[in-house]
Formats: C-alpha cells, sequence, structure tokens
C-alpha cells in the first residue's frame, strides 16, 4: 500500500543489517542483488534482492554443495571472503575466494574460483578454479567481448615484512571457452598513500576504465579508492578528493569502518555506491559485524564520480531514486516453528552443509533434530545451525528436549561469534546434580563454566531457553513450563561477539542451536521452535 508523502524518500542505513560485508551490487533490469562475504558459515555467499534500492530481501545462497564449497577444517574467518557477482548476456557470474589459512605469517592459502548460473536462483554450475595469487576476486565483461579478472596480490616475502604485503592489484584476461586465465598478469594499481590495498573491481563509464578497491585494513581507517585510466592496463590515477568514502578519523560518525565499495546505476541514470561499515556499541565493539549501507553519487563535469552528501564521508539516510514510492515492508516472516519441510533461509551451518546424518526435520514431526557432534570449539564437524543477530537488541527463546546420559553429552542455546568467543547455556549431565544446566563460556580460546554448580533440573521434561541482548549485555534465562522464567548465570558482556574483540576477526554475532556427543557423535537433541524477536 503506497503512503504519501511530500518529503523526500530516504533510504535508511545499514540497508543489510548484521554480518554482510564486501557488498557486491548487480543490476540487471529493474532488478538489484548485492552479493555479500560468508566466511566459514554455509552456505556461502549471501544474495538479497531489490527493486528500488530501498526494501532488501534475502533470496539465495548460491554456493550450496561440497563440490562447491569444502570448508570442513576452515580456521574461523576462513572460507568466502568478498565475493564478486556480475551478469553477462544471459549469464551471471560469480567469483569469490576460498581461504584455507590467513593467520599465519607469511603465507595466506587461498583459492579464486568461479561458478555461473543462467539465472539468480540457478542452478549454479561446478567451480572453475582460476588462481591462489590474492584474495577478493573480480570479474569485469567489457564492451568488446573481453573478460578481465583482478585480484589483490600477496607478498609473502621478508622483504615485504617491513613494508606491506598488500602490494598491488592484479589484472590477467580470462578466457571463457576454457575456463582458464591467458596471457600475461600485469599489475596495474599498487593502491594510494592509505595502503593495504584489496577488494577490486572494474567499471568502464566516459571513456575511462574505473578501478574501485579498499584501502585501510577493513577497520576504522578502512576506505574506497578510486582510480581510472584511458587503458584496462594503466598507467591509473587517483581520484582528486580521494578517498571516495571514508569514516577514518571521524570518531562521531554512527557508520565507522566504511570501505569496500561497489557502485550501481539505477534504469534513470542515477548512481549509488554500496559499502560496508560496523556500528559501535560501546565507541569500539560492533557486535552486527561488518553491515552494507548505501550512498547516492553524482558524476561531476571532471568525469569523477562523488558522494552527493559532498563529502566523503557516510550518512546514515541517503535520499532515495527519484520517482520512488514508500510502501508498507514485506513483513512476511517464518513464525518460528519447526512444521515445515526445510529450515528457515535465515539460518546457516558451521563449515558444512546441513544433511540428515546431523540435522532432521522428519525424524520426529515437529521438531528439529540435531545429533550431537564435536564441541563448539571445532573447526570441522559440529552439530550447530544459527542466524545472525540483526539489531542491538534482541530476544532468542527456544524449547529443547533433551536426556542426556553423560557430562560429554550436551545441547542447548549458543551466542556464537567463532570458535574462541561465545556463550552456549547448555543441558548435560552430572553425577551428583542428575540433569542440570550451566553456561559455558569461551573467551578468547579457552573454555570454562560460568557457574561453580549447575542448576539441577527435572530427569525429565522439556526446558525452554532464553537469551537476550541489550548492547552491551547479555542474560540467559530457563524456565520448564515457558511462562515463568529464571535468569541463569551473571549478566555478560556481548562485546566478545564482536570483530573488534581480541584479534581481528570478520564475521559477526549469531545466535542458534548446538548439540555435542563427544563419546560418539550419535546422542540427540530435539526443538520444538526457535523465536527471534528485535525488541
Amino acid at each position: 500500500m503506497s503512503v504519501p508523502t511530500t518529503e523526500t524518500p530516504m533510504i535508511q542505513n545499514p540497508i543489510l543489517k548484521g554480518f554482510n560485508p564486501d557488498p557486491s551490487i548487480l543490476r540487471v533490469g529493474e532488478n538489484y542483488y548485492i552479493a555479500t562475504s560468508t566466511f566459514e558459515w554455509f552456505p556461502g555467499v549471501q544474495i538479497h534482492h531489490s527493486t528500488d534500492l530501498v526494501n532488501w530481501k534475502l533470496l539465495t545462497r548460491p554456493l550450496d554443495r561440497t563440490s562447491q564449497l569444502d570448508m570442513v577444517g576452515n580456521p574461523d574467518s576462513g572460507g568466502v571472503w568478498a565475493p564478486c557477482l556480475t551478469y553477462c548476456e544471459g549469464t551471471y557470474y560469480l567469483i569469490y575466494s576460498d581461504v584455507k589459512r590467513w593467520y599465519d605469517e607469511p603465507y595466506k592459502v587461498v583459492r579464486n574460483y568461479l561458478v555461473t548460473a543462467p539465472a539468480i536462483e540457478g542452478p549454479w554450475s561446478e567451480p572453475v578454479f582460476l588462481n591462489s595469487s590474492g584474495f577478493d576476486p573480480s570479474l569485469f565483461h567489457d564492451e568488446d567481448g573481453r573478460k578481465w579478472f583482478v585480484n589483490m596480490e600477496w607478498d609473502h616475502r621478508n622483504s615485504a615484512r617491513d613494508r606491506i604485503r598488500f602490494t598491488g592489484i592484479l589484472l590477467q584476461e580470462f578466457d571463457e571457452s576454457t575456463g582458464q586465465l591467458i596471457g600475461p598478469i600485469k599489475k596495474i594499481f599498487e593502491g594510494s598513500e592509505i595502503g593495504l590495498v584489496e577488494g577490486p573491481h572494474l567499471y568502464r563509464e566516459n571513456g575511462y576504465y574505473y578501478l574501485l578497491t579498499a584501502e585501510g585494513g577493513t577497520e576504522y581507517t578502512h576506505a574506497v579508492t578510486l582510480a581510472r585510466s584511458k587503458n584496462i592496463d594503466g598507467p591509473y590515477e587517483l581520484h582528486p578528493t580521494n578517498p571516495l568514502i571514508s569514516s577514518s578519523g571521524h570518531p562521531e560518525l554512527t557508520i565507522q569502518k566504511a570501505g569496500h565499495g561497489s557502485i550501481v546505476d539505477t534504469p534513470e541514470g542515477e548512481w549509488y555506491l554500496v559499502h560496508l561499515g560496523g556500528r559501535a556499541i560501546d565507541g569500539k565493539h560492533c557486535i552486527l559485524g561488518r553491515e552494507t549501507s548505501i550512498q547516492k553519487c553524482e558524476w561531476r563535469e571532471d568525469n569523477w564520480i562523488y558522494l552527493s552528501n559532498g563529502s566523503n564521508t557516510p550518512d546514515e539516510a541517503t535520499p532515495a531514486p527519484n520517482g520512488y514510492v514508500p510502501t508498507q515492508p514485506d513483513d512476511e516472516c517464518w513464525d518460528g516453528n519447526f512444521d515445515t519441510p526445510t529450515l528457515d533461509l535465515h539460518f546457516q551451518s558451521l563449515r558444512q552443509p546441513v544433511i540428515e546424518s546431523w540435522l532432521s526435520l522428519t525424524e520426529r514431526p515437529g521438531w528439529l533434530r540435531l545429533k550431537g557432534n564435536e564441541p563448539t570449539t571445532s573447526c570441522f564437524r559440529q552439530s550447530l545451525i544459527a542466524r545472525r543477530l540483526q539489531a542491538f537488541e534482541a530476544e532468542v527463546t527456544t524449547e529443547v528436549d533433551f536426556s542426556p546420559e553423560s557430562f560429554q553429552h550436551m545441547a542447548g542455546l549458543i551466542a556464537y561469534y567463532d570458535t574462541s568467543n561465545h556463550y552456549y547455556l547448555r543441558i548435560s549431565q552430572d553425577e551428583e546434580l542428575g540433569r542440570e544446566l550451566n553456561i559455558i563460556q569461551t573467551i578468547a580460546g579457552p573454555s570454562e563454566e560460568v557457574l561453580d554448580a549447575g542448576v539441577s533440573i527435572p530427569e525429565e521434561g522439556t526446558v525452554h531457553m532464553k537469551v537476550t541482548v541489550r548492547k552491551t549485555e547479555l542474560q540467559f534465562a530457563w524456565s520448564m513450563d515457558g511462562d515463568s522464567w529464571q535468569n541463569i548465570g551473571p549478566v555478560l558482556e556481548s562485546k566478545i561477539l564482536s570483530d573488534d574483540f581480541n584479534e581481528l576477526r570478520f564475521t559477526g554475532a549469531f545466535i542458534g542451536l548446538c548439540a555435542q556427543d563427544i563419546v560418539q557423535c550419535r546422542k540427540h537433541a530435539d526443538f520444538k521452535y526457535f523465536k527471534y524477536t528485535e525488541l
């Protein structure tokens, strides 16, 4: 239903809330798509859809089988980095990295792939391996029919240790007929004085090739750098007011870390930049991870693109496309009950696809069954599903039916960042207490029980669990009937669920369900519902 208004309609940022970094935007006709990084979460690459740049809906995740993406054993914040989504003559192209090792100096183990599809919903092809010289790959379709591949170059040598290992952007031609990169490799851009050049995307406008890159590292000094050349292989000159966008040096801004961008035009010829950014709960910690925001842009007489706000800093709201009429948002959502044949699209698993060997929606109709597997610190095979936290204040409840026989059997509700940082309210079995509750906290690596003694609960009956997040605070609670709730454990610090806690990581906070059987990997737990409510 249209809502009349005399004010200029605005797009509120971020447009993709909660862990949606490294956006690659594409328009095909009247449809816009944004692909974002998913790292160790499966399926890989998250794609949202819009017809107006204002309202966005999660549509699909193309990398949905292990032949396309095998991440078992990948480290935290490994996996899918910085996808690039493009379209040419009836085919969608998706370029992505699968990062196997990234934090051990001096090497990065990365493999860059291409998959294609006749429609955005698929079916998506088997992957074509391209190269491993660096991450953040991108594909450009030139007007003459040739295709060009770019990625950043990583330098592992001792000589790079005292300067910067991000040594520039490489260009090579892609031969679609053979599925191979061909011809010489040329370094076309070494970045600006900001440094740490990565995230390249090529465009052609106004007789120039424009190279959009990310610089400054994906933290508080992040930026988008723009350069141009008359020739695709350079030399490239920098934007006169570079960077195109950054929050660096502006702690007063709500959207920090602005960088890693991608541009798109509307059918009417308006231009927009999408970029990642983070919103801190306490001036530092971004528990929602790096999100995607959008800024309106304009081309000027010098054939350079600029932000329409006249600055190079991000706005919390930017003008919507001309002619946009505000409408009621689509409020269609899952009711939280596990009485459907498939999982809600917002759920993802860690490193592996959802298969009957560890998750079932049919063995006990109306319930989700998780068959216990490895502990929450494992980078291999966990029985865990979760969804993004997309608001600073939210509440999640569930009901679990679980009869542990050993202290090595556990199941419950988890607030998860990665294997080194999470809080877990679990049911287990104790020799003296019997069936009992406790919270396991894993902070910067080590795991320990929060309560000196667990809370004894009846040996039979389902248990309701709740976690409430209010910005900097996180509180668990439990109930036997779903009405009379009791808090358990102290108020915990939510900041451990952020990129900015302890060591650099790249994802965001998730809330989910999990089960462990460290004995035989078969003890199951059943969950009746999963209710996610933003407060």
